[in-house]
């Protein structure tokens, strides 16, 4: 039996290009999954087709800056199915432009969605997964390890910080709680991410970059892999010696 196979994972921004094609490539492997985002008549439509090709999938509306927000769409999770086995954070906005254009809007929109949803996505599973013995939080922090250009240090900035909580968390919680960043590149235009660049040189950057960028059902394939790998059990055996937070891409 796959190791997705009746877990049950819910996916932040499912609405967006990663979060969908993660939705459905779990729920053909057998995944029951919980999908939230702020577009309800998207999850709606993706739900529906799920259910309808064989698969488990039920929605609620989520805000992940909005704490009562994260912590109902981990209740109602909970309520259906019993258990959280993974979190898969794929929430994420990318409105790139050069600091000296002082967007506060913007870098607050991104430290608000990019960080403070994964912190509150985090702290919204883990007393369920503390208490089950075992869980498994992949956050998608595109070029988390990748240096700094300009326009993008605010952004860059944000998946930095996604990358160092998840090592903090991983080791807080060695043998207990698996934790995967998942790091692509560049995600191609159509994507809600790279819609919100406000720097027109930024902009025409990202189009010459497309040809190179990982596609989202790629990083759903990733995200998948990272699940099948660990495929989590319980109770979980500690490792050996620590190991570092898996990245992917």
């Amino acid at each position: 039996m796959s190791a997705i196979q009746e877990k049950v994972v819910l996916i932040t921004g499912a609405s967006g290009d990663i979060g969908e094609a993660t939705a459905r490539l779990l729920a053909r492997r057998g995944a029951s999954v919980v999908l939230g985002a702020r577009r309800t008549d998207k999850l709606e439509a993706l739900a529906a087709e799920i259910n309808a090709t064989g698969g488990s999938a039920s929605f609620q509306h989520l805000d992940v800056t909005h704490r009562p927000s994260m912590e109902a769409f981990a209740e109602f999770a909970f309520d259906a199915h019993g258990q959280i086995d993974v979190l898969v954070n794929a929430a994420g906005v990318m409105p790139m432009s050069p600091l000296w254009n002082r967007k506060i809007e913007e870098w607050e929109l991104m430290i608000d969605v990019n960080l403070r949803g994964v912190l509150l996505g985090v702290a919204a599973v883990l007393p369920t997964m503390q208490l089950q013995g075992w869980g498994h939080i992949v956050n998608v922090a595109p070029v988390a390890m990748r240096g700094v250009s300009p326009e993008s240090a605010v952004y860059h900035g944000t998946q930095y910080a996604v990358n160092a909580i998840s090592e903090g968390l991983r080791q807080e919680h060695e043998g207990r709680l698996h934790v995967t960043v998942v790091s692509p590149d560049v995600m191609g235009l159509a994507d809600p991410l790279a819609e919100r660049i406000a720097a027109s040189y930024s902009f025409e950057r990202m189009r010459t970059r497309r040809r190179l960028a990982v596609p989202a059902d790629g990083v759903a394939r990733s995200i998948a892999g990272a699940i099948e790998g660990y495929g989590i059990t319980a109770p979980m055996r500690s490792s050996a010696r620590p190991r570092p937070a898996e990245h992917a891409w």
